[in-house]
């Protein structure tokens, strides 16, 4: 009896806007002039913001920070396709996705150094704190992505993680319960090529790793992550999808991280120049300036403002923060557990009569 096959299966892959600038005018989302702008304000912003938080990291005025430079499509082009009562839950390298949402320099600044301030969003900005932990943040967002079908709300949950986080048991769980309960969310996966120092082939052998999703019954697709464009559409697509309770999405973005992984990191250790050269070639920003470019939309006038007003917010953000991070003892305590253990308790007790004991010898 000969073999059947019993399914079969296929990515698609989305690109919009080449590096010349140049739009695939069938895809075309056609935003308003006014929209273009504001998103390339917004990576603008983010590009400066990342660039200052390197250069104040090697001063010793900020701890390790995560770059986020080439990745900003990715997450300003998603954040872009989303409602405000809609939810990000970040991993950790997502500056530019919290930029985009509406977060405060400031209070992004507190958390690069080290304050408890900047794990806190205001009110009006559905964002959840920075997700250490690689891969546990996606099972928090199918939470809320169930739970606003349940309640039968508009409301999704976007979850940014990278492709090493594809190799977690996190992520197995997370799709699988996505596509069983058809969760109202999308998994965004920036596949930069390296989980650190580890290339993609070293971690999964699988071909995409969109396909991943497809065993979890969950709509998979790869995308340009250097094209903010396709970003933006295969996004709003997916949130559309949600919305009609067609259940989650999967986007393989295929990006690449400009810098370091942190700046404790050294990417020269373990890529190659002429790898990075040709990333460098499709930059998002330098890609999404020509576009506008050629649409009659930029000129250099116009990029002088952007740049002065983008570094003016940054450089109040940070002095901002800077003027008022004063660390307390209380802080590495209060925001662990709902209530502190009695262990927690006695070393913080411990600590507090150390402080004191300083205090009173004028230390």
């Amino acid at each position: 009896m000969p073999i059947k096959t019993s399914a079969e299966f296929k990515i698609e892959y989305m690109q919009i806007l080449d590096e010349s600038g140049n739009v695939d005018a069938s895809l075309d989302p056609k935003l308003s002039n006014d929209a273009l702008l504001e998103i390339y304000r917004q990576m603008l912003l983010a590009r400066t913001f990342d660039r200052k938080c390197m250069n104040l990291q090697r001063q010793g005025r900020m701890f390790t920070y995560i770059p986020v430079e080439g990745q900003e499509a990715c997450q300003i082009g998603s954040c872009f396709a989303l409602e405000k009562s809609d939810w990000i839950v970040p991993a950790f390298r997502e500056t530019a996705a919290y930029i985009a949402r509406g977060m405060p320099i400031k209070t992004l600044s507190y958390y690069w150094m080290g304050s408890e301030k900047g794990n806190s969003a205001p009110k009006d900005v559905n964002a959840f704190p920075v997700s250490i932990p690689v891969g546990s943040q996606m099972l928090h967002a199918v939470g809320i992505g169930w739970a606003a079908k349940l309640k039968k709300h508009r409301t999704i949950a976007l979850t940014f993680f990278g492709d090493g986080a594809t190799s977690e048991g996190d992520f197995y769980e997370a799709i699988n319960f996505a596509g069983v309960f058809k969760a109202q969310m999308i998994f965004l996966c920036q596949n930069n090529g390296w989980a650190i120092s580890i290339p993609r082939s070293k971690q999964t052998a699988t071909q995409t790793l969109a396909q991943k999703g497809i065993a979890a019954g969950i709509y998979s697709l790869q995308v340009d992550g250097m094209d903010v464009l396709a970003v933006y559409k295969a996004t709003k697509d997916a949130a559309e999808r949600a919305r009609k309770g067609e259940g989650a999405t999967l986007i393989e973005c295929l990006t690449y991280r400009l810098g370091p992984h942190s700046t404790s990191d050294d990417p020269k250790k373990y890529r190659n120049q002429e790898e990075a050269d040709s990333w460098k070639k499709k930059d998002p920003v330098d890609r999404f300036k020509l576009y506008l470019q050629k649409k009659g939309i930029w000129n250099e006038a116009l990029e002088q403002k952007l740049q002065a007003d983008a570094d003016a917010l940054v450089e109040n953000g940070i002095k901002e923060a800077e003027g008022d991070n004063v660390p307390k003892l209380e802080d590495m305590f209060d925001y662990v557990y709902a209530e502190m253990p009695l262990v927690l308790k006695e070393q913080y007790e411990e600590l507090k009569q150390i402080e004191n004991e300083k205090k009173a010898a004028g230390e």
